[in-house]
Parts: C-alpha cells; structure tokens; sequence
C-alpha cells in the first residue's frame, strides 16, 4: 500500500510559479514511477508529467512542456512538480499518483495508487 499527499497548490498570477510536493508512506517508494495529473471542472482528468522509479526517465504534456518540471527524492518519499509560467488554462486539482514498475507512464489505468488533490488556481 502506498499513500500520497500532495502540497503545495494555492492561488497565483499569470506567469507566477508553484510547486507542488507529495509525499509517499511506506518504504517502497523508490520502486514506483510516479506521476501528476490535472481534473478541471468538467473535464477528463488528464496526464501532466511522470518520472520514473530511478529518477533517471521522465515525460511530459505537450501543453507543459518547458514550463513544469518533474523531480523525486527517494531519500524523503516525494516528488515534486515544479510549475513556472502559470496560465489561467493550468487551473485545475493536481493529483500526484503512483504506479509499480520500474518504466515511466502516461496512462491514468497504470496508476495504482492516487492522492486527494490540491487546487491550483492561475489568475489572468
């Protein structure tokens, strides 16, 4: 069992940055790749970025790419979401997830364990 709390979100102007933190219990975190996802209202919920196990892979949206960087440190069991160049259009709840295995990936189904959420809002 893995459970993931994410940090971090908040209330930001165009262009301003966030980052946002979750943390893992147990003490196989380092065997999972990890990702972040975004759900704004009415819509699906969508892949941002993923890193795996090692650290060593990561991927990300065409629509973040540049602007959000994705990191872990599997001394402290979190990942990290680092999000500069906010746009209103990054408004959403960020969940971070994990999945087991050792690759990194972009699909919602391969994602065994979800966090709560944390609400970013990007004012124009």
């Amino acid at each position: 069992q893995v459970q993931l709390v994410e940090s971090g979100g908040g209330l930001v102007q165009a262009g301003g940055s966030l980052r946002l933190s979750c943390a893992a219990s147990g003490r196989t975190f380092s065997s999972y790749a990890m990702g972040w996802f975004r759900q704004a209202p009415g819509q699906e919920r969508e892949f941002v970025a993923t890193i795996s196990a090692s650290g060593g892979s990561t991927d990300y949206a065409d629509s973040v790419k540049g602007r959000f960087t994705i990191s872990r440190d599997n001394a402290k069991n979190t990942v990290y979401l680092q999000m500069n160049s906010l746009k209103p259009e990054d408004t959403a709840v960020y969940y971070c997830a994990a999945a087991a295995g050792s690759g990194s990936y972009t699909r919602r189904y391969m994602y065994n364990y979800w966090g709560q959420g944390t609400q970013v809002t990007v004012s124009s």
